[in-house]
């Protein structure tokens, strides 16, 4: 059987099940949860029954349907080892430092902010799944076969729906909108340095605004009330007004599927997501370099985009699944579809930039 491995991420947390993974960076100790084949320690081995172990290293956020997995380890053979590891900036960071003696075979969870990163230093080996053309292909990083996209999840703003059908203020459709004064004291951010979210919305208003003009619009957004929290929980249970928290800022950095959380008696979503504002996040899995069992850590890949796999993502993770032929739930149609239009920067550009972006971004916001 499956058996789960996890570390308490300084960032990570799940809340009202819509995800934060915020990109701290640093190694966490490895905690077993729960009993099975888990151990601590890398690479595949095989049971004394002839099975075949596969360790999955994931982020704290990894949820699934037990009985997905179950019938992928029956149909295949393999026993799935999944150790999750701290968010996506911890993950990634792991991965790179014990790149030399991996620490499983297959690693799924770095995303579009990291994936730069993850293909500089070599951490997985080339491999396209058979899947990829369902979807999967449409995600590829710097035309790589290193890294496999699984699922999306694009960070946008959301608004309450509520607040602003009762205030004299309209609601805003883009992100200029925010430095007029009539939103002033109303927005809620993540930092950038503690929150994936928060570091997609940076990345959003520098594709925005460009290298030129993104200090000055964060310069306006400060001088017009913005208030920064250090993740996802905080702004969105707490000072966001269309959550259970009932804060008073209604408008929030959080997720393009977060309204579907929010849906009440009558149907009707008490939030919705601006879809103009949307910055695109993926996330990838692969095979590790130096896995003793790079077969076996395919058919792993082959299975995130199996579609049982890719059609409970909605439900278990809040994102949405990059195969073409699963549909999303019907409620999400109407309240979360997947956005159009959203805005990205290339994976060697972020890598580039991210660290004195973020610095510059705290010295010039938080002082």
């Amino acid at each position: 059987m499956f058996g789960v491995t996890s570390s308490a991420g300084a960032f990570s947390t799940r809340a009202d099940r819509v995800r934060q993974r915020g990109p701290a960076v640093g190694l966490v100790a490895a905690v077993v949860l729960t009993a099975g084949c888990s151990v601590v320690g890398g690479g595949s081995d095989e049971g004394s029954d002839g099975s075949r172990s596969v360790v999955l290293v994931t982020h704290d956020s990894f949820t699934y349907d037990e009985e997905v997995v179950a019938a992928f380890e029956r149909e295949s053979g393999i026993d799935l080892d999944i150790r999750q590891s701290g968010d996506a900036g911890e993950l990634t960071n792991t991965l790179v430092l014990s790149k030399d003696n991996p620490i499983g075979d297959v690693a799924f969870g770095v995303d579009s902010t990291f994936a730069g990163r993850a293909l500089d230093e070599g951490v997985f080996e080339d491999y396209r799944s058979p899947h990829a053309e369902q979807g999967a292909d449409d995600y590829r990083v710097a035309d790589s076969d290193a890294l496999t996209a699984v699922d999306v999840g694009d960070v946008c703003l959301n608004i309450d729906r509520e607040w602003f059908a009762e205030s004299d203020v309209p609601a805003p459709t883009g992100l200029d909108d925010l430095l007029d004064p009539a939103y002033q004291d109303l927005l809620v951010v993540q930092d950038p340095a503690t929150s994936s979210p928060g570091l997609a919305f940076l990345l959003a208003t520098i594709a925005h605004a460009g290298e030129d003009g993104w200090r000055d619009y964060w310069a306006g957004l400060r001088d017009n009330g913005v208030r920064v929290t250090g993740g996802w929980t905080e702004a969105y249970t707490q000072d966001f007004s269309g959550s259970s928290g009932n804060g008073p800022r209604p408008i929030v950095v959080s997720y393009a599927s977060s309204p579907a959380a929010e849906i009440g008696e009558d149907g009707t979503p008490r939030t919705e997501a601006l879809l103009g504002t949307c910055y695109q996040q993926v996330e990838y899995a692969g095979v590790l370099a130096g896995t003793d069992n790079p077969e076996d850590a395919r058919a792993v890949v082959d299975f995130l985009l199996s579609e049982p796999f890719q059609a409970q993502l909605a439900e278990y993770m809040y994102v949405y699944p990059v195969r073409a032929d699963v549909e999303l739930p019907e409620a999400w149609r109407e309240a979360a579809p997947l956005p159009e239009d959203s805005v990205t920067l290339p994976a060697d550009e972020v890598e580039s930039n991210r660290d004195e972006w973020v610095s510059e971004w705290r010295d010039l916001v938080l002082g």
